[in-house]
């Protein structure tokens, strides 16, 4: 598993990009339609992730991996999985809570 967004919900995309490109000086990655902006962040390869969906589940990591559909079949027994593996533009996805209700997001990239 490899870090590679920091997830954080948003009540207004354009205001948050707005915030992280013009007041801390993050430069857009890419976008997902109105729905999510991805923002590099200096001197790293993991990049912020805003979005406006999922507010209940709150900000946390988005971890890499070689295939989600995988990583579920061998693990959903032991984690508690809150989202099964779906279809989004770069991939797969799937999110499960941590020994202490933390929410854990996974992505593979099989669609890139």
């Amino acid at each position: 598993m490899k870090l590679v967004f920091l997830y954080h919900p948003v009540d207004n995309l354009m205001d948050s990009l707005s915030y992280y490109r013009d007041t801390l000086g993050f430069e857009e990655a890419w976008r997902e339609g109105e729905q999510a902006i991805a923002l590099q962040l200096p001197g790293s390869d993991v990049k912020l992730l805003i979005e406006n969906d999922e507010h209940d589940l709150g900000a946390g990591g988005v971890f890499l991996v070689n295939s989600v559909d995988e990583f579920y079949e061998e693990k959903k027994d032991i984690l508690s999985f809150i989202r099964e593996p779906m279809d989004i533009p770069p991939g797969r996805y799937a999110i499960y809570k941590d020994a202490s209700g933390n929410v854990m997001r996974i992505i593979d990239f099989a669609n890139e």
